[in-house]
């Protein structure tokens, strides 16, 4: 059961509830509450907010201000949400109607099973020796949804926006992959709770090589500018989600946030310490999931300004910085991890 000395008393009355009792029990929390399924939807809002927010100042425009303006228009995410729920999915004719609407539910999957795997302290669900790479796995999926999502459109322009996805797929995943295997052989390690408690130095420091070709790479794999080009809905259309309408098209179109959350923790667990920070006591094993969280929240919030700083690259050039620059990047960096590891 959760230990947090601030609100032990409601905990323990908590934990009295049938089914209820279950949250606070500290492998159903990190997965149901933080940094699980909870976390997610709201930094799915906050990130969402933040980036349009971000974006229209930098750009001296005003952002989101038609719902709750008086308060930066932090519910204009609420009301977008609320939205897509009650506007009418619409399935067309040439559409591989099954496929079409069961695809972006069943995307989540990957996400969720990726949550399991993420400690936060001794909050965590699954503690294992490979617990990285089985991270990396699943997240490797999710673009496979995009591009399935895309075919079951039936749709020219959904085509050309899955061909995008699949080209940007192959180009930043060998650097990515490689770029966590460069840290793991520093650590030598899989285990997420003994990479955090073995970095008495952050793995930035340790090997910048590989926390820069990871930082492209989750740039890239989250579709953040310059490299949302699968999207690029000036030119195509929304790329690979351009029928999907109503809620259909929100759940597809948070995908691409979803894992940057996911790539920000992993970031995070590998390069900046994880959930380390001064102990607040009042919070007992909360204070590891705050410190994680706050962290992860810093890590977006930094990649989402891209978006405004940015113009995009073309397909060539993404392809180019991922097959060469990124390459050499990612095999440099596994040189510099034996040395490290060598000297360690």
């Amino acid at each position: 059961m959760l230990n947090v000395p601030i609100a032990q008393g409601v905990i323990n009355w908590i934990a009295k509830i049938p089914l209820l009792g279950l949250i606070v029990e500290r492998e159903v929390f990190a997965v149901l509450i933080a940094p699980g399924l909870v976390a997610l939807l709201l930094y799915l809002g906050i990130i969402i907010w933040f980036e349009r927010k971000i974006t229209a100042r930098i750009q001296w425009r005003v952002g989101p201000k038609e719902v709750s303006p008086h308060i930066g228009g932090v519910l204009q995410v609420l009301a977008d949400a609320l939205r897509y729920l009650y506007q009418e999915v619409i399935v067309h004719r040439d559409a591989n109607k099954a496929y079409f609407l069961q695809l972006p539910i069943l995307s989540f999957i990957p996400i969720l099973l990726a949550l399991t795997l993420i400690p936060a302290g001794k909050i965590y669900a699954f503690r294992s020796e490979f617990a990285i790479p089985c991270l990396i796995a699943l997240i490797s999926l999710i673009p496979l949804f995009v591009i399935a999502i895309g075919w079951s459109a039936t749709n020219r322009f959904a085509y050309i926006g899955l061909v995008r996805e699949s080209f940007m797929y192959t180009s930043y995943e060998i650097p990515l992959i490689l770029s966590v295997v460069a840290m793991l052989m520093i650590y030598k390690t899989g285990d997420a709770i003994a990479i955090v408690e073995k970095q008495s130095i952050p793995g930035v420091l340790l090997n910048p090589l590989a926390f820069l070709t990871f930082l492209i790479a989750t740039v890239m794999a989250s579709g953040r500018l310059p490299f949302d080009i699968p999207e690029a809905d000036q030119e195509i259309a929304f790329g690979p989600c351009v029928e999907y309408s109503g809620i259909m098209f929100g759940l597809v179109m948070v995908l691409a946030y979803e894992k940057l959350y996911l790539l920000s923790l992993l970031m995070v667990i590998l390069f900046f310490g994880g959930w380390k920070g001064f102990e607040i006591a009042v919070l007992g094993d909360l204070s590891d999931v705050v410190w994680l969280m706050l962290k992860t929240l810093i890590v977006m919030c930094a990649i989402v300004v891209t978006r405004a700083v940015y113009a995009r690259y073309r397909i060539d050039q993404a392809l180019r910085i991922g097959w060469k620059f990124m390459i050499t990047l990612s095999l440099t960096s596994i040189a510099l991890s034996g040395v490290v590891s060598w000297l360690l």
